[in-house]
């Protein structure tokens, strides 16, 4: 039996629709790629892996979908929506989104939005840490009679923007990288502020502020690190700031290329632009996705600017 209270739950709201995000779990994922749960439980423990953690994860992900679908279809329509259809799919204007995931499931999500609510719940929270999950199962009831109520409290995330000149728009909640697609050098012309420079690197990440405790706050890491400085610089900002900041990793000194636009921010209106000088395997993703990509090949310019659209978590 669910463990949750329904008598908290608004009833006959059959005009709000609220879409349930979920993905597939470790094990699911081992099953897709082993045929089934037995080779994978082979192959994981002739690895010396415990397959009984990979069957605990999964256990308790599903008894935790399993009982928020169960109280929010109490108080609403309600669709089940796969990460992988995400990209395809088209949110409507008042929907409520409920994702239960890890924190990359909530970032994912809030790219194909554009302002409708994200409830985050955490579903193991002795597993995830949870930064964009700050409900629990147990509270889903409550933070639902809310948001249907307009009664709730958001923070606002900043997303960034690539505009190819072929038209193709790629939208980033954490970051945006701009580089090879294999471990090579990217060659490239970058500009802003009226300043231009060639550049040779293993890549840009464009960082919004939300994104800016990742792989960023790494880059600098490295960098001071590479120069013997012992002081800590703090690339962080707030997740609604009207800024990004974008850092070079390994640019490449050379009689064609500079490093002198390596680290920077494009704030409020500004935008950076980046020429393609590759031939082939340059690309363009975001927040990780890497098998989602843009071709960023000789010919391709991207604009880099903050989004129009904003991403709103519940809170």
């Amino acid at each position: 039996m669910s463990n949750f209270s329904k008598s908290n739950v608004m009833k006959n709201q059959v005009d709000v629709k609220v879409i349930l995000v979920t993905r597939r779990t470790r094990l699911e994922e081992l099953v897709a790629q082993y045929n089934t749960e037995a080779q994978a439980k082979f192959v994981i423990e002739s690895r010396g892996g415990d397959f009984e953690d990979y069957r605990i994860e999964y256990q308790n992900y599903v008894e935790a979908v399993r009982q928020v679908e169960e109280t929010l279809k109490s108080a609403a329509r309600v669709q089940r929506m796969d990460r992988q259809f995400l990209p395809n799919f088209i949110f409507g204007p008042q929907d409520i989104v409920v994702v239960v995931g890890q924190d990359g499931l909530v970032a994912n999500t809030l790219k194909y939005l554009n302002g409708q609510p994200v409830i985050g719940i955490n579903p193991d929270p002795s597993r995830f840490d949870g930064v964009l999950l700050p409900f629990q199962v147990k509270d889903v009831s409550l933070i639902f009679n809310d948001v249907v109520g307009n009664k709730y409290k958001h923070k606002q995330i900043s997303m960034a923007k690539a505009v190819l000149n072929d038209g193709q728009v790629l939208l980033a909640v954490n970051d945006l990288f701009i580089g090879p697609r294999y471990q090579t050098s990217a060659r490239y012309e970058i500009e802003i502020d009226g300043k231009k420079e060639v550049q040779s690197s293993s890549g840009i990440i464009i960082s919004t502020g939300l994104g800016s405790t990742g792989w960023l706050k790494s880059i600098v890491a490295g960098a001071m690190g590479v120069s013997g400085k012992n002081e800590q610089v703090d690339a962080s900002f707030s997740w609604g700031a009207s800024q990004l900041k974008f850092a070079v990793r390994e640019p490449f000194p050379s009689q064609n290329t500079g490093t002198d636009l390596v680290y920077g921010k494009i704030s409020g209106q500004e935008e950076m632009t980046v020429s393609s000088l590759m031939p082939s395997n340059g690309v363009i993703f975001s927040d990780g996705m890497v098998d989602d990509y843009l071709e960023f090949n000789s010919g391709v310019c991207a604009k880099l600017n903050l989004a129009k659209e904003v991403g709103v978590i519940v809170v």
